[in-house]
């Protein structure tokens, strides 16, 4: 069964992945960034916590913005295997790169409401964990050139998969004093009324190396790729821009639950 659940998702990607792929009328772009992110879990009791994120993603590596993502969220510990979570985020995306997203070269603001469900199990060495999550995105669009702030926030629909393996560099499990390293992949695909031309939005692959110190602190580092459609054309022809660089997250952990001796 586990076998099964591992396979389906891998396939789903695979195709998306050379549909895609397969298509010639594109523009292509890259660009180098750098990703600095912090993610904070407040345990509450057994059951429910809090969850606290901010990426701080930049353009030429660090120089130039490209992103602000902060993202908030409450969580249910259904079993040890099983985590919902949902909760709200706010982005601010930049005209970044040789092509902005806008149209109008201009930033715009996100509002974004998500539900997630996260599931965790170990094969041998390798732990596992498949995130699902579908987000409603109020974005941001100027429907004048003549105006200087944006004045409509159509809803867009997106649902998410992500995948990663985890593997110890020492020993056979995570415990404290561990380095391990990490390999993942996530697809975006939009849907609804409102999706343009990105009814595959993007795709993200990372190679992490990491160190848990503890229980409550991990930090990790590594290589970032990202594959973006934007929802617009030139032309008639898709844009897809194609980010490499580095990612650093730093993950805390607090347990608020326990009680005072």
């Amino acid at each position: 069964m586990k076998n099964h659940f591992i396979k389906i998702p891998l396939i789903l990607l695979l195709l998306v992945s050379a549909f895609t792929f397969a298509q010639n009328n594109r523009i292509k772009t890259t660009e180098n960034i750098g990703w600095y992110n912090f993610f904070g879990t407040v345990k509450l009791n057994d059951k429910w916590g809090l969850h606290t994120e901010y990426q701080w993603r930049r353009n030429n590596f660090i120089t130039d913005w490209q992103q602000s993502l902060l993202r908030v969220g409450v969580n249910y510990q259904l079993n040890p295997r099983i985590l919902l979570r949902a909760g709200y985020a706010w982005i601010e995306t930049f005209p970044y790169g040789e092509i902005p997203i806008n149209g109008l070269g201009r930033d715009f603001t996100e509002h974004r409401i998500f539900e997630m469900v996260q599931l965790s199990h170990k094969e041998g060495l390798v732990d596992l964990s498949h995130r699902f999550m579908l987000e409603q995105r109020f974005v941001g669009r100027y429907t004048s050139p003549n105006i200087t702030k944006e004045d409509d926030f159509p809803l867009l629909h997106r649902m998410r998969y992500m995948i990663r393996l985890q593997v110890p560099l020492k020993g056979r499990e995570m415990k404290d004093n561990t380095p391990y390293a990490a390999l993942y992949d996530e697809i975006f695909i939009g849907f609804g009324k409102n999706v343009n031309a990105n009814v595959f939005d993007q795709n993200r692959i990372g190679v992490l190396l990491g160190y848990r110190f503890d229980k409550n602190f991990r930090l990790e580092a590594g290589y970032l790729n990202q594959t973006v459609q934007f929802g617009r054309q030139i032309n008639g022809q898709n844009i897809f821009q194609n980010n490499n660089g580095f990612i650093i997250n730093a993950n805390l952990n607090i347990d608020a639950s326990k009680k005072k001796e």
